[in-house]
């Protein structure tokens, strides 16, 4: 991750606009975001034209789980911290502060991941060991020497250029230090959702099977509370273990039902609080999923 001297300066004023105002802030977005009546009947009378059918249910997500977001919310006023969330599915969105910017820290990794895969050079030929030598690290242990190396050959332009692909509304890349990166929630669960979609077929299972294999230590927050039966693919940043920033971006899968979440904080004040509110949020989001063996829904 980005360290705490290369964040300092810019790290002070954004404390200084979350000490600002909390109970503006909480106003601003204590609104959850979802389907309307009119958009949930569409889903419903949809389910037998095709819409997915969650494997081993037999109906469509929507119908029998959605995200307890007023819990969420109830949680992250009791907590420090600048925090937005928001959960999609192919029929719904919820949020909280869903279009609040953020620093990315190493979230931004998966983006760079995906921009990479997409040059020209690299989305017509087989992956060589140089390209492995840079993706595997950066995306299963977040080595910040191989995302220096994949941003200079990506540039503020690829990133941008794949925000426009995705429709990306609030993204703005920043350099030279790339984890000052503003993302939102909105914006990365659009990515998430269909992130492989994104990726050149050649190259979409190996990044898929990267963003499915973080190495144990770095696997806290959704890491530590995924359902079962569900099979997870996601990537975090935070701010060289010092609170300053705690992110988790997600998509989860079980056969053809894919849910993405994305949970957003800084200014935790430490990085073991920073990632309690990823794990407490995360958990409080995906209650009631049904569950079962990840074997037979991958």
């Amino acid at each position: 991750m980005p360290d705490e001297k290369r964040f300092a300066v810019a790290a002070r004023a954004r404390v200084k606009l979350c000490a600002m105002s909390p109970v503006i802030l909480a106003v601003l977005g204590a609104l959850a975001i979802g389907t309307s009546p009119a958009a949930a009947t569409r889903s419903r009378l949809s389910a037998t034209d095709g819409t997915c059918l969650v494997p081993g249910i037999g109906k469509p997500l929507d119908r029998i789980w959605r995200p307890n977001i007023l819990s969420a919310i109830g949680y992250q006023h009791h907590r420090r911290g600048d925090i937005a969330f928001a959960v999609r599915t192919a029929a719904s969105f919820y949020g909280y502060r869903p279009d609040h910017p953020e620093w990315s820290a190493s979230v931004l990794k998966a983006m760079l991941m995906v921009a990479y895969l997409d040059q020209r050079s690299v989305a017509g030929r087989a992956l060589d060991a140089y390209d492995e030598a840079l993706l595997y690290p950066m995306i299963t242990r977040s080595d910040n020497d191989a995302a220096d190396t994949v941003d200079g050959i990506v540039g503020a332009s690829g990133l941008r250029a794949l925000a426009g692909r995705v429709g990306m509304t609030h993204f703005e890349a920043a350099e030279p230090i790339w984890g000052e990166s503003e993302i939102t929630a909105r914006d990365q669960t659009k990515f998430f959702l269909d992130i492989d979609r994104y990726i050149v077929p050649r190259h979409r299972a190996y990044a898929m099977h990267l963003l499915a294999s973080i190495v144990p230590l770095q696997r806290w927050g959704i890491g530590q509370v995924a359902p079962h039966g569900w099979k997870l693919y996601f990537k975090g940043g935070w701010g060289a273990g010092t609170g300053l920033i705690d992110n988790q971006v997600a998509l989860l899968t079980r056969g053809c039902a894919r849910i993405s979440i994305a949970v957003l904080t800084m200014s935790d004040g430490s990085h073991a609080y920073g990632k309690q509110t990823l794990k407490v949020i995360f958990h409080k989001l995906l209650q009631g999923l049904p569950t079962g063996s990840h074997s037979h829904y991958r």
